[in-house]
């Protein structure tokens, strides 16, 4: 069963892009949640998913899906996979994906469970999203769901010419703006689309030896 009374929510709300809507009707936010947080899967708010992190509200997923305009058979890189559920929306869109996610635990179930929904397009990494996923480089877009203090250029080196970059970028979590980077020969053109709010980006302690 569907999230199809969700998805006429954010239509609502002005996600108008109907690939993103058929998406996230296609699938049940309430799996990609504790048991505990369950009852409230299908509400438009954030959940947290342990270990301090969260999934996004589903107006936020659909939105960054919906910017990202993703084209079926495109090849995305995701940092930050948690649950797993804007890796699950993205492939039911059409769309490889490649996602890495720094905390084991959640690396683990999230593996189990796109397995079990059998969305076999994504590939999963654990370990640290800032240094991306070069031996599959260059990707059509990269979206980052946690926010760093400014666009990763190792990241943004990872996108074609022409593709485009989606972060939350900010140094607190109430002065975060999300920005869209296309990418061009020499560089990126930012667009800033919305302030929001994400749990910080995480690295891998550097090794001392």
């Amino acid at each position: 069963m569907g999230d199809e009374a969700l998805a006429r929510e954010l239509s609502r709300r002005g996600i108008t892009n109907q690939r993103v809507l058929e998406a996230i009707a296609s699938l049940d936010r309430s799996q990609f949640v504790p048991a505990a947080e369950r009852v409230a899967a299908t509400s438009d708010q954030p959940l947290p998913i342990g270990y301090g992190q969260t999934i996004s509200q589903p107006y936020i997923v659909g939105f960054m899906s919906q910017a990202l305009g993703v084209e079926p058979g495109e090849r995305i890189l995701e940092i930050g996979t948690g649950s797993g559920y804007q890796a699950a929306v993205l492939s039911r869109m059409g769309a490889e994906v490649y996602s890495i996610e720094i905390l084991p635990e959640l690396a683990a179930q999230a593996r189990e469970r796109l397995q079990q929904l059998g969305l076999g397009r994504i590939h999963l990494r654990q370990g640290d999203g800032s240094r991306g996923w070069p031996e599959a480089a260059p990707f059509d877009a990269v979206v980052l769901t946690a926010a760093p203090k400014q666009v990763p250029p190792d990241l943004l080196g990872q996108v074609r010419v022409g593709g485009r970059l989606l972060a939350p970028v900010g140094e607190r979590e109430e002065l975060q703006q999300l920005v869209l980077v296309r990418r061009t020969a020499d560089g990126g053109a930012v667009e800033r689309l919305l302030s929001v709010r994400f749990v910080p980006m995480t690295r891998e302690a550097p090794r001392l030896c």
